[in-house]
This record gives C-alpha cells, structure tokens and sequence, in this order.
C-alpha cells in the first residue's frame, strides 16, 4: 500500500509564495514520474508541473517563471515552490507520482489534496 502526503498549503496574499510538500510511503520499490495538479471551483483538474525520473521538467504555461517542481528521490518527495501567485492561483493541490510496487504492478497514486488560497 502507498500513501502520498502533501503539506504546505495555506493563505497567502497576492505576491507571496509557498512551497508544497508531497511524500511518498508504503512499499515502494521505484517512483518514476511526480507532478502536482490542481482543482479551482467549478473547474476540472489540471496539470501544473510534472518531474520524470531524469530531472526534466514541464509546466503549465499559466505557471511558467513562478512555479518551481523539484524532488528528493531518497526521501521519495517531491516538492512545489511557489512565487508571486495571484488569486487565480487559488485550488486544492493535489501531487500525483506513478510508482512501481512490486516488479509487476505499477500505478498512479493521488495525495489527499492541499487547499492554497491567494487573496487580493
């Protein structure tokens, strides 16, 4: 079993930053991909940045220049720096990380969500 635990989300007002946390436990035998979407309101589910397991990264384009993904493979976490976000930054963040648990059995596991509000 896997669980991914995300942390830092929270108030901030326009400008600000914060930077999330999401690790990864259980039994893990690899973590390949990580990434962090997001949900606002009344929107679907999108993605933000994502990380392979070379380093390379993608962002969306709404993000790029403000958001930083990065990762900790030893300690199984990735992270999500945060810079000069606006209220339109504001949803429930979620991490993302495809992980092999066994040599034959890979998945897609979802943290529970963390709530990031930017005020004006």
């Amino acid at each position: 079993q896997v669980q991914l635990v995300e942390s830092g989300g929270g108030l901030v007002q326009a400008g600000g930053s914060l930077r999330l946390s999401c690790s990864a436990s259980g039994s893990i035998i690899r973590i390949n991909t990580m990434a962090w979407y997001r949900q606002a309101p009344g929107k679907q589910r999108e993605l933000v940045a994502t990380i392979f397991s070379g380093g390379t990264t993608n962002y969306a384009d709404s993000v790029k220049g403000r958001f930083a993904i990065s990762r900790d493979k030893a300690k199984n976490t990735v992270y999500l720096q945060m810079n000069s976000l606006n209220p339109e930054d504001t949803a429930v963040y979620y991490c993302n990380a495809g992980i092999w648990t066994n040599p034959r059995e890979f998945g897609s596991h979802w943290g529970q969500g963390t709530q990031v509000t930017v005020s004006s």
